[in-house]
């Protein structure tokens, strides 16, 4: 089994070498950098259209903001924001791989049949009934490593060897995942840089990011406009949101084997990618 290999709902879909780029969409009114900024479904849409024109390989629906500090969204409220727009990318964009960024089963169960490709759970698959609905919905699944909650996840995050600890964990979720119904080659692994490290975790889960590759399977890197690299670029002069930070970090994680990148600055890393490739 290829770590360039992932199943998805619709496809078995063979990862470009030169690396894939999943596009951010979020639809939420309180996200840490584009909040409230596509919040509608036809600002949704739009933003979908450019993304995808600019070389987006997926579009990644998040109705919850998931930020550090953040409170989490009632399940009725994140369905009342993404189902819509997932309904309306599904029928301007029959072909388009969509993923839907949620941690809530209910929410997953009717995204997926609303259409969408993967569940991307920043839990890790923790919770059974996540595990049920991706057993029971033949989907790819992206498995993200969190310490502690959104809410609190920043507060003193503690390891004693960062790469160790989130290979394990891996390994223990592949095994559940296993056991549970899910066949290996739809999941997919994430790190989760951010979600309770600190800057010197993310740099150390950046430097070994190939030795998190587990059971062959693909890596995902989201370090789009992370505050880690503001916290190392804040005597640099650059804009406080400038995409050139997450393009160079995303392109160092690229040599080091993540298969896929989730970014808001989408045509900027797509032409990064590009000419990577020509150098391999």
């Amino acid at each position: 089994m290829s770590a360039r290999t992932w199943q998805l709902a619709r496809e078995c879909w063979q990862l470009p070498p030169g690396g894939a780029v999943m596009g951010i969409l979020n639809v939420t009114p309180d996200s840490f950098s584009d909040g409230g900024l596509h919040a509608d479904v036809e600002s949704a849409l739009a933003h979908a259209r450019q993304m995808l024109a600019a070389g987006a390989d997926m579009i990644d629906v998040g109705g919850e903001s998931t930020r550090p500090g953040s409170a989490e969204v009632p399940v009725q409220e994140e369905m009342r924001r993404v189902l819509p727009v997932i309904e309306a990318l599904r029928v301007e964009f029959p072909a388009a791989r969509l993923s839907i960024d949620t941690r809530h089963a209910e929410v997953a169960r009717a995204a997926l049949q609303a259409g969408v490709d993967v569940v991307n759970d920043i839990t890790g698959l923790a919770s059974p009934e996540m595990r049920k609905v991706c057993a029971e919905m033949p989907c790819g699944v992206v498995l993200m490593h969190m310490q502690g909650e959104p809410r609190t996840m920043q507060q003193k995050p503690q390891y004693s060897d960062v790469v160790a600890e989130v290979r394990a964990f891996f390994e223990n979720q592949l095994a559940q995942a296993a056991a549970d119904g899910i066949e290996m080659q739809r999941l997919c692994l994430d790190p989760g840089i951010g979600f309770g490290k600190t800057v010197e975790h993310n740099l150390c889960l950046i430097r070994e990011l190939d030795s998190l590759r587990v059971m062959n399977r693909p890596l995902l890197m989201a370090l789009s406009r992370k505050r880690f690299m503001g916290a190392l670029l804040q005597d640099s002069g650059l804009p406080k949101i400038s995409p050139l930070p997450t393009v160079v970090m995303s392109l160092l994680a690229a040599d080091r084997g993540a298969d896929l990148h989730r970014v808001h600055d989408v045509a900027e890393l797509r032409q990064a990618l590009t000419l990577r490739a020509a150098l391999l």
